[in-house]
């Protein structure tokens, strides 16, 4: 037998193909749905099959491919873990004036920590994903696992995986991602499982509506407090609606009438300032980052060069990186980078493998 494994099967075709390729492989597969959804989400919206993973619908497409696997199945709640590393850091994010990625906390805190630690209580060898990246070795990084990126280029999430530390990635298997997506669908349908034509979840899974601005109304009403918006010379060229409802680049929705488009800035939390300029006056060269994890390295002791992305979809960029004490790094590209965004990840590559990453504090020039 090759391992036990406990499988997060989202109710999606990736998790679903995941889990037949692991049955192949001779592992003894355990398949769970991590039960994450609020109970205010309204009971029409769960069972909406476009709704996204921990929906009742996705719960159900998921119990469906284990059915057909032979497997057994389970509906696990971590509603408390999710609620207090995701919601609340999804929440402080944005009253803090900066901009979060759920994706990343949810990875970081739930998938491959309070997932792997019930894997362990149940004896399994490994968790698994049908996430789309690749865990392996390089003599360039000796006694180092490594997160690398997945064979689709368009599909690759190493980005939003980058906090796995050498204890998850000893123990997590991504069995598609050395693949591509068509492949996989291709596979789904082989193997004639419901989700094999299920479109990709593309919203914050616990926003159902995918308005966040309406979530943090609900929640956080007191921290919507409507403020100037000034230009770059300071100047008072209208009235934004909340901070927390806007972002850096951020173009639409500000209400302005300008003689050339105008973009967010920055977010000025001690003035409640929107500060908006010309598309020029986005491009920053250098950022400053915080809260690392290193995956092929284990720590930064003088300057490196790599490759950066400051967003998930953003094209990697040549820079330098500079050690800033233990935990934290100054980021200097070789070109202005647009719209670099406090609270977002800065992920650093060399080659195909992830070196480690962190949380941008703010941008420099």
């Amino acid at each position: 037998m090759a391992g036990r494994v406990l499988m997060a099967m989202s109710g999606g075709v990736d998790s679903s193909v995941a889990a037949a390729l692991l049955v192949e492989q001779g592992y003894e597969v355990i398949g769970v749905t991590m039960n994450t959804w609020t109970d205010d989400i309204p009971e029409e919206i769960q069972m909406n099959q476009h709704s996204g993973c921990c929906s009742l619908a996705a719960v159900e497409d998921a119990r469906s491919v284990a059915h057909k696997l032979g497997i057994p199945y389970y509906v696990m709640n971590f509603q408390g873990q999710f609620a207090g590393t995701v919601i609340d850091y999804f929440i402080q994010e944005y009253v803090r004036g900066r901009t979060p990625n759920p994706c990343i906390a949810c990875n970081r805190y739930v998938k491959f920590s309070a997932f792997l630690e019930k894997a362990r209580q149940l004896e399994c060898d490994y968790v698994a994903t049908g996430h789309y990246a690749v865990i392996g070795k390089d003599d360039r990084f000796p006694g180092r696992w490594l997160l690398g990126k997945s064979v689709d280029a368009r599909k690759d999430q190493t980005y939003v995986l980058h906090n796995l530390t050498q204890d998850a990635l000893a123990h997590t298997l991504f069995p598609i991602g050395g693949m591509e997506k068509s492949e996989v669908r291709a596979l789904a349908a082989k193997y004639g499982f419901v989700t094999a034509d299920k479109p990709d979840s593309q919203e914050i899974c616990f926003v159902y509506d995918n308005d966040y601005g309406r979530f943090l109304k609900e929640r956080v009403p007191e921290a919507i407090v409507p403020g100037p918006i000034l230009n770059t010379r300071g100047e008072v060229i209208g009235q934004h609606k909340g901070l927390p409802l806007y972002t850096v680049g951020q173009r639409k929705g500000l209400g302005l009438t300008t003689p050339r488009p105008v973009y967010v800035t920055e977010l000025d939390v001690e003035r409640n300032a929107v500060i908006v300029g010309e598309d020029e006056e986005t491009y920053r060269g250098g950022l400053i980052a915080s809260d690392l994890n290193w995956i092929a390295i284990t720590g930064l002791t003088f300057p490196r060069r790599c490759r950066a992305k400051i967003r998930r979809m953003a094209p990697e960029a040549d820079c330098t990186i500079y050690p800033i004490g233990e935990d934290a790094v100054r980021v200097e590209f070789d070109r202005p980078q647009r719209a670099i965004t406090p609270g977002q990840a800065v992920v650093f590559y060399d080659g195909n493998w992830v070196l480690g990453g962190g949380t941008i504090d703010r941008a420099v020039n």
